[in-house]
């Protein structure tokens, strides 16, 4: 076959991590990018050039850069004719590829560095980030960096209201929903998602660019400590997605007719032969089931078609792991064994969790995996928000026989059913609970119970209740399917 050489291809990852937490020698996210895309270049077998199409950066927490696509560029002595972000979001890194792999394919661009990382380990042990040696905050200015990717807002203004926008508080309430749907015992389903997470645990002790390498058993991860506190009911501090490490990654991408002139053997080739971008009804408070994820089953489905290939052919598989819903969600959506390996790198809470860049260390290692097994294939799936936007990406080392090629299934996701949201006054009377969890302080303590309920019409309420006495009593039993009455909006009547 002959390649098209505007083919996209990866030719380049790399990742690193920093363990110092010392101000004077821990490094700042962008210097950690810039070791990893060092990396990236060592390990396409070629030196950084001068120029370069495009660098693109995922949007960062853990520090504030004027620019820090610019930053990196500097921090390596490239000059870009595009400095790029993205928003917040953990499907941001396979919505870079996608949207590089396009572009190149159009000769839009030609060579692009990709990049992402976090240093929130430091700056959550430095209290005074005075003593930081970091690039300043309010430093020169700098133009600022290209938006690239439509951003979306993520919560509606009820939700606002309420204070139910934290993922700790809404991956539990997926969690709830899902057990509920099943038929699970509390205790049953516990297990079910305790002998998950240990799977993962044992998949990042043999990942040496994983935070935490230590493979817990399923019991290790039930038992509530003073290390492992419940956080939000039911998951317990090591069921939620590790946030706290300096972490970076690294991809370059090009056209296999650049790769071919930079001399990059054809065994560090990985192509991508598909991608998808979606998202589900935008709020969670219009979700038709708290226990289904329509838009990964379109999503995933339309990437596998459009790379000539179905489940059965993927033999490495990353799906996103911030909390335990997320990869029940994607399996059953995908149609995948919850047994199965579901991870390449152990999962955000014990590979890590660097905000939005995490899927950027699964592309990598995806990347390792496929040049170790040149036979296999590969499907990522990237999750930003509440299990909101979702992006997908199938890997090869053989080219696409049709090319790269990308769709949405958008307009049939946008058509599915959606529920309204009893507003006020409007949502007084009865309602039936669908999805809880109880919100737990750092001393372990229940205090505040999240639910949401559906009315006799359809209509779905929220609940909130900061009485102590009633979020203990929902940490005991199953409440899904229990009968309750509110005030308004928000409020029980006690």
């Amino acid at each position: 076959m002959t390649l098209d050489p505007r083919t996209p291809v990866l030719i380049g990852q790399g990742q690193t991590l920093d363990r110092s937490t010392d101000p004077q020698s821990a490094k700042h996210p962008v210097a950690l990018m810039a070791d990893a895309l060092s990396a990236a270049a060592h390990d396409a077998g070629i030196s950084l050039p001068n120029e370069v199409d495009a660098i693109r950066v995922v949007r960062l927490l853990s520090w504030k850069y004027g620019n820090a696509a610019r930053a990196l560029g500097t921090a390596c002595g490239m000059h870009a004719h595009e400095y790029a972000t993205t928003p917040h979001g953990g499907n941001m890194p396979q919505t870079l590829v996608n949207l590089t792999a396009r572009q190149i394919l159009r000769g839009e661009v030609d060579f692009v560095v990709l990049a992402g990382g976090e240093s929130s380990r430091t700056r959550s042990a430095v209290k005074d980030t005075s003593l930081l040696p970091w690039p300043p905050v309010d430093g020169a200015p700098v133009p600022a960096p290209s938006h690239i990717v439509d951003d979306m807002a993520l919560l509606n203004d009820e939700e606002m209201r309420l204070g139910i926008v934290m993922p700790i508080q809404i991956y539990p309430m997926f969690e709830t929903a899902i057990r509920a749907a099943a038929g699970r015992s509390v205790d049953a389903h516990d297990v079910r998602i305790a002998e998950l997470w240990s799977r993962f645990s044992a998949v990042a002790r043999d990942n040496e660019f994983a935070w935490g390498r230590q493979p817990l058993t399923a019991q290790q991860v039930l038992t509530v400590s003073s290390d492992n506190r419940m956080i939000g009911a039911p998951y317990r501090k090591v069921m939620n997605s590790n946030n706290q490490v300096n972490m970076a990654a690294s991809l370059i991408m090009c056209s296999a007719a650049r790769a071919e002139s930079l001399g990059v053997p054809r065994d560090r080739w990985v192509f991508p032969l598909a991608g998808t971008d979606c998202h589900e009804h935008q709020f969670i408070s219009n979700r038709w089931s708290f226990a289904e994820t329509p838009a990964v089953a379109r999503g995933g489905r339309l990437a596998l078609e459009l790379a000539g290939v179905d489940s059965g052919d993927i033999s490495l598989i990353d799906l996103y792991s911030c909390f335990p819903s997320a990869v029940q969600l994607g399996a059953e959506a995908l149609g995948l064994d919850l047994a199965q390996q579901l991870t390449l790198t152990g999962g955000l809470s014990f590979a890590g969790g660097p905000w939005n860049n995490y899927v950027m260390h699964a592309i990598a290692t995806a990347m390792q995996r496929l040049r170790d097994s040149p036979r296999e294939k590969a499907l990522i799936w990237g999750n930003g928000g509440y299990a909101t936007k979702h992006a997908f990406g199938v890997y090869a080392m053989q080219p696409p026989a049709n090319g790269f090629r990308h769709d949405s299934p958008q307009a049939e996701i946008d058509a599915l059913p959606r529920r309204e949201l009893a507003l006020g006054d409007d949502a007084a009377g009865a309602a039936t609970i669908e999805a809880y969890s109880v919100m737990h302080d750092r001393d372990g303590g229940p205090e505040r119970l999240v639910a949401a309920a559906l009315r006799s019409d359809g209509r779905r309420v929220w609940i909130t209740c900061d009485e102590r006495s009633v979020a203990e009593s929902f940490t005991r039993g199953e409440h899904v399917g229990d009968n309750v009455t509110l005030r308004r909006s928000g409020e029980l009547a006690l």
